[in-house]
């Protein structure tokens, strides 16, 4: 089968087109006939050298999520067959016209969504209700604000705040980004101003979807409002930042973190069905939908990684595998 393969750490362009035996599913397990993948942030980072693979997973072939078709089955495999229409998150391996995922990891795609469309939403949805609502606890009616809007998750994020019914501001860079986020349920837009944004937010927010980290969350404890939530998705403007740590105490805010790829087999089969039972509905019926920004062939990987990294896009870069 075809692979895009991590040659050494580096940009863009050590990304190869190679060759690699077909792998057999065992135990549990069934492979899937990759017919789209997805890119994101981690793909970049692991690109770079950055973020390891867990062990269960190729160490030089990126890609957290995938659709397809159910193409062979491990022994024991009891909830898909053959031909099985599938959707969702792997630890690795996506970019790949084949890959093996535990059967409990996966869901239908529902009629009438297309393989594109799929593979663009298990890692933005999962990780925006997984951040927001399993987390941080959102509540119909609360305020979220969701840095980042116009990104996958950022698109994602507000699809799922509107269909709870939240009052969703979100952040960008651009007034354009924030214009198109508005067709997706956006409330409330602010263009940070030097990298500032709390004394425009209002009201303030139950929950903050933090996707760029740094001086953000010092803005975010500041906006937020008192037994807030603020949940640390994401690091694009840095891991380091200063805090005004008495307001922290005296607003009894909640800061965490959260990652998926890292958690253990038992926690992230438990993810995918939380994303079969409340977000798979929604997308088979229209409440929500992947926001795709590009689609590329598979072997013009690289091209897509820069695309990203440029950060001009809106929502979602699909490889057609």
């Amino acid at each position: 089968m075809r692979v895009v393969a991590i040659t050494k750490p580096g940009g863009p362009d050590v990304l190869a087109l190679v060759e690699r035996p077909l792998p057999e599913p065992s135990r549990g397990e069934v492979r899937v006939r990759v017919r789209a993948t997805a890119v994101n942030r981690a793909d970049l980072l692991q690109r770079m050298g950055g973020y390891p693979a867990p062990g269960d997973a190729p160490p030089d072939v990126p890609g957290l999520e995938i659709a397809g078709e159910v193409e062979a089955l491990g022994p024991g495999v009891e909830t898909l067959a053959t031909g099985d229409r599938v959707f969702g998150l792997v630890g690795g391996g996506g970019y790949a016209e084949a890959v093996i995922s535990h059967e409990r990891a996966l869901a239908r795609i529902p009629d009438g969504v297309g393989f594109e469309d799929a593979a663009a939403i298990p890692e933005a949805f999962i990780t925006a209700y997984d951040a927001m609502v399993v987390q941080g606890g959102l509540r119909g009616g609360e305020p979220v604000l969701v840095h980042a809007a116009g990104s996958g998750v950022g698109t994602a994020a507000i699809q799922l705040g509107r269909a709870l019914g939240a009052f969703v501001i979100g952040t960008a860079r651009t007034q354009d980004k924030l214009d198109r986020a508005r067709e997706l349920g956006l409330d409330l837009g602010v263009v940070p101003d030097g990298g500032r944004f709390a004394d425009r937010v209002a009201p303030a927010p139950a929950v903050v979807l933090e996707l760029v980290g740094g001086a953000y969350l010092a803005e975010d404890v500041r906006c937020v409002q008192p037994l807030g939530r603020i949940a640390l998705v994401g690091l694009l403007a840095g891991a380091r930042t200063e805090l005004e740590l008495g307001l922290v105490l005296r607003k009894r805010v909640r800061i965490f973190g959260t990652v998926l790829r890292a958690r253990a087999l038992e926690e992230k089969l438990a993810a995918a069905r939380v994303f079969e039972r409340e977000i798979v509905p929604l997308v088979a019926r229209g409440r929500i939908r992947p926001v795709i920004d590009c689609v590329l062939p598979l072997a013009d990987a690289a091209r897509a990684h820069q695309r990203m990294s440029e950060n001009a896009g809106f929502g979602k870069i699909v490889l057609r595998v």
